[in-house]
């Protein structure tokens, strides 16, 4: 049995990708899209005549509609791929706006509904700002599933819980980019490997804590660097892979076993809350979650703007 199929075992795979062509041969349960990959995939050949199509079906509506529009039409084509759920993320550019967040979920939201799509089978991906921690608490009161992304901190993924979010995304390999940059020549790559990656200690941190505490919420293990970290943390609820790692878990025979026990939550951990001002105390004090995060949203927003801008010369060309 290989890697891939082992991890099936004790965790939901997920795959994290906007080239829905690539899905099949891995067989996830589920697919997560953020807007770096829906442009990596928008700008392959393969891809080209679908944006346009959708693009040229909406081409009188403003564009952030658009924009959602080609969201949503990417992830009905993942949809039929997978048999679970896709994420669809709101615009990193309103990270800090929760009215404005919840108004692009339920939008979304309604675009698949309208496309026949039930919302059992769609998660809303927020970023885990406390903006949108409060945006994603109102959309699951409203019956709208969310996936919090963008989460690096303890502190985030508490204020996620009490929300009663359905999921959230802690970034396994941003926090160890953080780390080993940060220490330099001093990183020791032997002594920080495995269970001592400062990204799977997170994740384990964030799952012991739940499962201790009784917490619903999800935990989807994000952002790997190598299949070492997949494997710490196998026994994860989820954990969403690349397409370059799941082929690498697929080629693989060697042994692969459970890493995580949810019946093993940590007896010692103290359950705690966060206010407004508490939690951005805490996301303040936390160096490492305060600059991944900025950095993350900086990125997916200028990724947006791409799209954006691929999506106007479409326009030009068909308003010509």
């Amino acid at each position: 049995m290989n890697q891939l199929d082992q991890l099936k075992q004790y965790t939901t795979v997920v795959a994290d990708t906007g080239n829905f062509k690539q899905l099949a041969q891995f067989k996830p349960r589920d697919a997560t899209t953020n807007p770096s990959l829906i442009l990596k995939a928008v700008q392959q050949a393969d891809y080209a005549p679908l944006l346009a199509e959708t693009v040229a079906a909406h081409a009188d509506s403003p564009l952030d509609q658009i924009v959602d529009q080609v969201l949503v039409r990417f992830g009905l084509e993942i949809l039929q791929v997978v048999p679970g759920r896709v994420s669809t993320e709101v615009d990193a550019r309103l990270s800090f706006d929760t009215a404005a967040t919840v108004a692009r979920a339920r939008r979304i939201m309604a675009l698949y509904e309208a496309a026949g799509i039930g919302r059992e089978r769609v998660l809303i991906k927020i970023a885990s700002t406390w903006e949108g921690i409060q945006a994603a608490a109102i959309l699951e009161k409203d019956g709208i599933r969310c996936n919090l992304t963008l989460l690096f901190a303890f502190c985030q993924a508490v204020a996620c819980g009490a929300a009663k979010v359905r999921l959230i995304s802690p970034f396994v390999g941003r926090i160890y980019d953080w780390y080993k940059k940060s220490a330099g020549s001093a990183w020791d790559e032997s002594a920080n490997t495995l269970a001592n990656d400062p990204g799977v200690k997170s994740v384990a941190q964030i799952y012991s804590y739940y499962k201790r505490f009784g917490i619903a919420t999800e935990v989807m293990g994000a952002s790997f660097r190598n299949v070492g970290q997949i494997a710490a943390l196998a026994g994860c609820d989820l954990l969403t892979i690349s397409p370059e790692l799941l082929a690498q878990l697929q080629a693989s025979d060697a042994p692969l076993a459970r890493a995580l026990d949810k019946d093993a939550a940590a007896a010692d951990l103290q359950q705690v809350s966060y206010d407004e001002a508490s939690f951005r105390y805490a996301l303040n004090d936390d160096a490492m979650a305060t600059e991944k995060l900025a950095e993350g949203i900086r990125g997916f927003a200028a990724d947006a703007f791409k799209l954006d801008h691929i999506i106007e010369g479409l326009l030009a060309s068909i308003r010509a």
